[in-house]
Formats: structure tokens, sequence, C-alpha cells
């Protein structure tokens, strides 16, 4: 992991593999932002038409490396573009930071030391810079020769993340600036073991490997944990489980992490679907769809992480993290379209695709979480194809039975940079799945898919309770390039949204 440092050191004196500054796109042309005055001083103030005359402009995303000016340590000079300018007196917005510091991680990767000189005036600057450079920096190389899976090594075909990261202008001994460190290392620390378990295969990550990371974890960071096994799930009656994981070998598993706090006046429940594979089941699924079926479990690593995430911070709130696990297969011993499930509820379920199998899961987990009279649930999962026809790879979509608390959780979510969308839950669409011989069927109307989905979720949630789902199928997995602090692959969606969710609960701002 990248370490991080605060100094107060000025860059022309400050030893480093390179100084990372920001550069804007100005009305005019690139600008160099707040923060690398020392370093334009160094070109004799020329640095904005240097850099355009090597082809800069301050787009977000862009890096231009360049040779430091004379008498600087550092011998490289890294701008990263910010995006637009703002305003006159306005400064530049959280994730704007976190990004460039992300690009430039990600640019250096290999260096032993890198200084940002980015625009830092105050304790969320600090946050979001250092968060953005963790996140940056992650690499996954546990299976590549001499790697290890936090990228730690240098592998054969990787050149490891950047060592260290030192935040020009932050303050050592302010207790805003270091408590903004210690919250950024906390989250990112965990959001990059999440982004861990997406990435790891399916051989290696199965529903009793899941488990015992977070029962590693919670023993670690004093988080009560339960599991249970498939004896326990079958007398339980866990039928959504159980009948999702009977086909594979690999049995499934109910994980309980329970947080607590002494001062805590609220509780909340996440609820994570953590389906380890999902070839589909005997509705399998066609050629070119299942090779990255291994990050079907990303709701139930945003959840677990998320969970360890507040525990590290000592968050003023219980949280209870629900895991619901199970490797999705065909066999012999299978779940049949046409099969009755009954679900831990009570309510009977007719299946008809097994490939809508993560409803099932759910639901058990949620009646198990509604049974402890939450202030709050909010499931996490890679549920539907058809909301990433709706919104897209980077947005995952917010539904919920209140509608303020849907609007607290997309605000949650776009102010620590999750792109997210208010979804709707059309009433209409209930009826599509009425069954003729159970309770309802866990598929209904095609067109809406996304949103039928998250209705049947809320059969399974208590009265009375407050409930929100996030569907987060496109963003969850990044099988393009990576940009920003995002990298291929795992990306740990969610779980800074569910970390924030806590701090607002904690604070009393969550209503």
């Amino acid at each position: 992991m990248t370490a991080l440092t605060l100094s107060t050191a000025a860059a022309p004196g400050l030893r480093a593999d390179a100084i990372v500054i920001g550069v804007a796109k100005g009305a005019k042309g690139p600008v160099v932002a707040p923060g690398a005055e020392a370093v334009d001083k160094g070109y004799d103030g020329r640095l904005a038409g240097v850099l355009e005359t090597l082809g800069a402009s301050g787009a977000e995303g862009e890096v231009t490396k360049l040779p430091a000016p004379s008498g600087f340590k550092a011998p490289l000079v890294v701008a990263v573009g910010l995006g637009a300018e703002p305003e006159k007196d306005a400064g530049y917005d959280g994730e704007a930071l976190r990004k460039a510091a992300g690009v430039a991680a990600r640019a250096l990767a290999g260096s032993k030391k890198a200084a940002f000189a980015l625009p830092l005036t105050d304790a969320a600057d600090v946050g979001a810079i250092a968060e953005g450079a963790l996140l940056g920096a992650y690499s996954f190389d546990a299976y590549k020769e001499n790697g290890k899976a936090d990228g730690a090594a240098k592998g054969k075909n990787g050149k490891g993340p950047l060592a260290e990261a030192a935040l020009l202008g932050g303050k050592p001994r302010d207790k805003e600036h270091k408590a903004a460190i210690e919250r950024a290392t906390a989250v990112a620390e965990e959001l990059n073991r999440a982004r861990d378990l997406v990435n790891t295969p399916p051989n290696d990550l199965y529903p009793e490997a899941f488990a015992a990371v977070a029962q590693t974890a919670a023993k670690e960071h004093g988080i009560k944990v339960q599991v249970l096994d498939e004896k326990a799930l079958a007398k339980g009656g866990y039928g959504g489980i159980v009948g999702v994981g009977v086909g594979s070998a690999s049995a499934p598993r109910l994980v309980k992490l329970t947080y607590t706090h002494a001062k805590a006046a609220k509780h909340l429940a996440f609820v994570g679907k953590g389906i380890t594979y999902d070839s589909g089941g005997i509705s399998l699924k066609p050629a070119g769809h299942n090779e990255t079926m291994k990050c079907d479990m990303s709701g139930a690593a945003a959840v677990f992480a998320a969970v360890v995430a507040a525990a590290r911070l000592g968050l003023e709130v219980n949280i209870t993290g629900w895991l619901a696990l199970a490797e999705n297969m065909p066999s012999g011993t299978a779940v049949r379209p046409g099969d009755v499930l009954r679900m831990y509820s009570g309510k009977t379920v007719e299946v008809l695709n097994t490939d809508a199998e993560g409803r099932l899961v759910l639901a058990d987990a949620l009646w198990a979480a509604s049974e402890e009279k939450p202030d709050a649930i909010v499931d996490v999962a890679t549920l539907t194809g058809a909301m990433m026809l709706a919104l897209g790879n980077r947005t995952f979509g917010v539904m919920a039975n209140d509608d303020a608390f849907r609007s607290a959780v997309h605000e949650a979510a776009e102010e620590v940079g999750e792109p997210a969308w208010p979804m709707p839950l059309p009433e209409h669409l209930r009826k599509g799945m009425d069954s003729p011989t159970a309770d309802l069927a866990n598929m209904g109307d095609r067109m809406g898919g996304g949103l039928v989905a998250g209705l049947f979720l809320r059969e399974f949630v208590g009265e009375g309770i407050t409930w929100a789902h996030l569907d987060i199928a496109g963003p969850a997995f990044n099988e393009g390039g990576p940009f920003g602090y995002t990298p291929k692959g795992g990306t740990g969606t969610a779980v800074r949204t569910l970390v924030r969710l806590a701090e607002l609960t904690a604070a009393g701002d969550l209503g």
C-alpha cells in the first residue's frame, strides 16, 4: 500500500522521483493550478506556455511529463489535468482532485516517492488527494510471478505501485489534516481489499473462502462474526440461499458481521449479494457472458469493506453486514426453472430463470436483517443487466421504499464521487411477478427488468423499515482501460457510499 505523508517542504528542495502539479483548462489555454507556484517560478512563470507547447490542455485525465527546472532535486514534473478552471474564488472540487491524484499515482507506478503539489486549502482537499493517490496506485498482481495481492512486490509483468505520496501544503501537526489522512487510509485500504476479492479467481474465492476472509478481518478489528454453513442454512429455512447454492460443489454461506459502538443511537444494516461465480445455473449464460462472472460478489465485497472501514474509523453507529454467499452452477442437483423455493420469510418463489439468482439470496438476507429492526437497510448487488442498459457502465441505480431516503443515498454517493441515479419502483410492474403456483415468481416483465428486481427485493423487507437498493451491475467491474483512480477489473464501487451513509447516520444527519 502506498504510504502517505503530509509535508511542509518546498517543492524545489524535496527529494522525490517526481513532483505532481495540477493544470486546468482555461478559456485561453492551460492554466497552472494553485500549489504549483514554486514549480512555475522555476520555469520563469512560463510553465503554462511550456505545457501548451507540449500539447497539454488541462483536460481531465491528461498527463504531461517534463524535466524539472534547474535546481530542483526531483528530476521530473508530472502535470495532470483537473478539467475546467473553476470560477474566481471557487476552489477545485474534491472529485477533480481525487481523479487527478489517481491519474498521477498510476502514471508513477514503480516510483519510490512523488510529491503532490495539487491545490490544497483544507482538510477536505487533503482527504480527496490522499484517497485518490491510494486508489489510483492500486494494482492486482497476486497471480503474476513474484506478485502480491496488494501489488507491493514488483512482478514480472508489473511495475508495482507508487511507494510514497507526500502531500505538499499539508500540515503534519494539524488535527484535521491528520484525521483526513487516517480516514482516507482506512477507506482506501478496505476498498482496495474489496477490489482484491472481486479480482480473485473463483477457484480460490468460493463461499467458504470468502467467509474465512471475513472471519479473519472481523477478529482483527473487533467485529463480531457469525457464519451459517449449508446445514445451518437448511435447518433455518433459508430456501433462497440454499436453492441457489445447491448445484455447486462449493456450499453456500451466510455471514453476519456486527460492529457496535457504545454511544451509537442508530442501527444500519448492509446486505450484499455474494455470488462468487455465476454460470447462470440451468439457465446457462451464453458464450461471452461468463468470463467476468467472478465479479458477481461485488456487493458482498462492498458491504464487507464498509463494515470494516466503519470499525477502523470508530463511527458512532451500529452496523450489521450480511454477506449472502453462494456459487450458481448447473448440475444434477441444481435448482430448475419451474421449481418453487420456500424463502426464509415464509413466502414461496417460483423460479422461472435460474440466472435471476441474486435476488433469491438477497431475499433471505434482507429478511434476516429485517428481524433485527434496524433504522434502515441498504442492499448492494450486481443484480441486473437491465440496469447497465439504462445507466451504462459507470453509474449505479438507487431504488428505495422511501423517496427521501433514496435522495439521501443518491446525494451521499455523489458526494464521495460515485456516480448514481435515483430510479423508481413502478407499482404496475409488480403484477408481472404473479405466479399461479407460488406467492411470486423471480421474474416479471422483461422491460424495466432492473426495476422489477427492485420490486422483488422490496417484498422481503420488513414492514415499516426504511430500505434502499443499489444495483451496481455497471460500475462494479471495469472491463475497459483504467481512468482516474479506477483500475481495470474490480472497482470497489459502493464502499465509499456505504461508509458515508454510516458517517451521516453517526452524526445524526441521515433522517
